[in-house]
């Protein structure tokens, strides 16, 4: 028995460092489409590449979590600890996919002039999903369930800040293909800021056993 347990405690091990690594791999693919989008420089396809590695390594993380299941027949507290590094896996290659779309909306107007941030508005929401995004994988690395907590709020305020873009498009009277750029980028920003609190959330259940929201 004791066998057993060392060689899961093993594999644990194995599956929690695979979903760290994926943690950096997402977190470079966002910085790399937020830089290409801000700088004018047509990132798709180094997107699309790294698209693809978060979308295999979510399907190694799923088959090493299920080959632990089928080995060793976890109890309770270890099937939690599986299932959130599961749902983590796949919010990391959420921010890759968000990463890409940013990646793909400059590419589809690129043609125009050179790229310029004209709205204050979305540099804030820029600056604040990536220190989201940077807290989220320090929170996973630590297993630190309180910095984990410290997304809520910022979520939050994310939110604000793209319904305050989302009016001040509305009541300008000249909006263009830039600030319509600018919008569906916000939009995947703030679904990249979801997918922060659900790792959150599941750090906070790895550490603590306890299920919560933190949208």
């Amino acid at each position: 028995m004791k066998d057993i347990i060392r060689l899961l405690d093993v594999g644990l091990e194995q599956l929690m460092t695979m979903v760290f690594k994926m943690g950096e791999v997402a977190k470079k693919a966002l910085k790399i489409s937020i830089k290409g989008f801000i700088d004018g420089k047509d990132s798709q396809e180094e997107m699309h590449e790294i698209s693809e590695i978060l979308t295999r390594m979510v399907v190694d993380v799923e088959d090493k979590a299920f080959e632990l299941i089928v080995k060793y027949q976890p109890v309770a507290s270890d099937l939690r600890i599986i299932n959130s590094y599961m749902k983590i896996a796949y919010d990391f290659g959420r921010y890759g996919r968000y990463g890409l779309d940013i990646s793909l909306t400059y590419k589809m107007v690129k043609k125009l002039r050179k790229r310029t941030i004209t709205s204050e508005l979305v540099q804030q929401i820029l600056d604040k999903v990536v220190k989201m995004v940077i807290i989220s994988i320090k929170a996973l690395k630590q297993h630190n369930s309180e910095l984990a907590k410290t997304l809520a709020p910022m979520e939050t305020e994310v939110d604000k800040l793209h319904m305050t873009y989302f009016d001040e498009l509305i009541q300008s009277s000249s909006i263009d293909k830039w600030s319509m750029a600018d919008l569906l980028v916000v939009r995947y920003l703030e679904r990249i800021a979801d997918h922060t609190t659900y790792v959150g959330e599941s750090i906070v259940y790895i550490v603590e056993g306890k299920k919560i929201s933190l949208r």
